[in-house]
């Protein structure tokens, strides 16, 4: 880990003032936290640019398990992509719809793929990919 190092920044007082505003409402201790976050946020988002860096993340879907071969289908798919999901949850909203949860670690173009693949199979009603870092480069 790098030394700590200051440095000034000039805004303008309204934009400031918002900022302050976020830092408490997100409950940032400090103005330096709040922005060593976002500057994080930036960094793992230029990482998903690079479609052969290992990314992580989660892929959300909600479903009818009644609909006529569903399950079946997205089993099928998450086996043959094994090697990205490192674990799955399911769960049972109500008699008819479920949800399913999994972590995706591996290639960028590939967890993408993988969860575009996911959510636009017939019957899923709702499916979000959120991409995060391995955290390797990270500090």
């Amino acid at each position: 880990m790098g030394k700590t190092i200051r440095f000034g920044v000039s805004l303008d007082s309204d934009l400031l003032d918002k900022f302050d505003l976020l830092c408490e409402e997100q409950s940032y201790q400090t103005r330096s936290e709040a922005i060593r976050d976002l500057i994080r946020n930036t960094l793992v988002k230029k990482e998903w640019e690079d479609t052969d860096r290992e990314i992580a993340g989660t892929l959300t879907m909600v479903y009818d398990h009644h609909q006529s071969q569903l399950a079946q289908r997205l089993t099928e798919l998450q086996h043959e992509a094994h090697e990205v999901i490192m674990s799955s949850l399911h769960v049972h909203l109500d008699h008819d719809n479920c949800l399913e949860v999994l972590v995706l670690k591996g290639q960028g173009e590939v967890v993408r793929r993988l969860g575009q693949k996911l959510i636009s199979t017939k019957g899923v009603k709702h499916g979000k990919l959120s991409l995060t870092t391995t955290g390797e480069d990270l500090v």
